[in-house]
């Protein structure tokens, strides 16, 4: 069984899906991809996983970095899924490349190279924004390009956890 709920945050309205394993989707009202993996079939009801999420989401959104984690079920391919669980690795409050990844990526499976829009794609389709942060990937030039939430809600977040404003192009 799928469930869902809302949650209010400071850059507007977040829909939040889980299974009974854990949260597998978080996303903002509007983003490119909203509700993505879906099913149509789902239940609204508030869950001990949604607690655990927006107490999370609540102190995130006052600017401190959580010390847990709720629980998470990612769905999808195992190559998204390992894109994803290598932005779960980048630290809060910075920033790494989409070509950083790409290069992280290719070493992790033995190979010379891997394409950056490759990555990009997976990061893109993220289906837990915030807590998977794919806000914290950049362009090459340190540009904000490619969150599917608006490149404006990736500026606030990044400003939220303090990045250094510095080594970001044109993002502040």
């Amino acid at each position: 069984m799928r469930y869902t709920t809302t949650y209010q945050s400071p850059l507007g309205e977040m829909l939040l899906a889980a299974d009974e394993a854990g949260l597998t989707g978080l996303w903002f009202l509007g983003a490119k991809y909203y509700a993505e993996g879906l099913e149509p079939e789902h239940t609204e009801k508030d869950i001990i996983i949604f607690d655990t999420t927006k107490k999370w989401l609540d102190i995130y959104f006052s600017g401190k970095q959580p010390d847990f984690m709720p629980p998470l079920h990612m769905v999808g391919s195992p190559f998204r899924l390992s894109v994803w669980k290598l932005l779960q690795q980048i630290p809060y409050g910075e920033t790494v490349t989409y070509g950083q990844l790409a290069r992280t990526a290719a070493g992790e499976r033995g190979l010379d190279h891997m394409s950056a829009q490759a990555i990009g794609g997976a990061v893109g389709h993220n289906r837990i924004s915030v807590i998977i942060p794919c806000h914290r990937v950049v362009g090459s030039d340190g540009s904000l390009t490619g969150y599917a939430g608006g490149v404006d809600k990736k500026r606030k977040l990044l400003l939220l956890e303090g990045a250094d404003a510095g080594s970001l192009r044109n993002a502040f």
